[in-house]
């Protein structure tokens, strides 16, 4: 039996699905506090009117306006990528089963850009490109380790074992997909500590393959809540 062709990727899928997020439900959340009934007057207002409101609630982390948003996004990543997302317990995931379906020969491998080499210790260290045979040499060892683990789990499945006893054998650096549901609030969260920028109140230090998702995720964000970006930068990075 022929046996799918493997696709080795070095990028990150992010796709926004579907969202109801605006600077215009942070403002009308956070006015009911004081305007109560009428708060409901600044649904359709333009934000910008109130872009000081949004400034003084992120710098003053009053937090939960923002979580009266939703983002959905579509994502494929390998699974090393899912473990560290999943570490934030503050979104709904769905991920695709390799109990319920066979799941397709997608590796990662790193481009030439990927810095390859730690110097410092374990929470005070910095990376620094590797050599071209560095590189070389971590390519070729992945694509070794991934082309005997999926023709292994191909033997498997060809003798009737179940999926889900299968997929044991496969690595993280396979491709994975979900879909990941939170809230603006949450969303900054997860920035604050999966991107590394100049100016941001507390460093940060992700590993680059998150960080390519995170990145992605930001971008639409800004798009949507233009203002709520722009206080969550002025504020340092701080999620409020």
């Amino acid at each position: 039996m022929s046996h799918p062709e493997i696709i080795y990727k070095s990028d990150m899928t992010v796709e926004l699905v579907k969202a109801s997020a605006s600077d215009a439900d942070v403002i009308w959340a956070a006015r009911v506090s004081t305007a109560g009934e009428q708060s409901m007057d600044e649904i359709g207002e333009d934000p910008s009117r109130s872009e000081g409101l949004i400034n003084y609630l992120a710098r003053e982390r009053h937090g939960s306006p923002f979580e009266h948003t939703s983002m959905t996004f579509f994502i494929s990543a390998p699974i090393f990528v899912f473990r560290e997302f999943m570490r934030h317990r503050i979104a709904s995931y769905n991920e695709e089963s390799g109990r319920y379906r066979e799941l397709s020969p997608v590796f990662y491998v790193p481009d030439e850009n990927r810095k390859l080499i730690q110097v410092g210790k374990t929470g005070a260290y910095t990376f620094v490109d590797g050599t071209p045979q560095q590189y070389t040499i971590t390519v070729k060892a992945m694509k070794r380790s991934y082309e005997v683990a999926y023709a292994e789990y191909q033997i498997m499945l060809e003798a009737g074992i179940a999926r889900e006893v299968a997929r044991v054998v496969l690595p993280v650096g396979l491709y994975s997909s979900m879909y990941v549901t939170m809230n603006a609030r949450a969303l900054m969260n997860f920035l604050s500590l999966r991107t590394s920028r100049e100016g941001s109140h507390f460093p940060s230090y992700p590993q680059r393959e998150i960080e390519m998702v995170a990145e992605k995720m930001e971008a639409e964000f800004a798009k949507l809540m233009p203002l709520t970006y722009k206080a969550f930068e002025k504020s340092g990075r701080i999620a409020p």
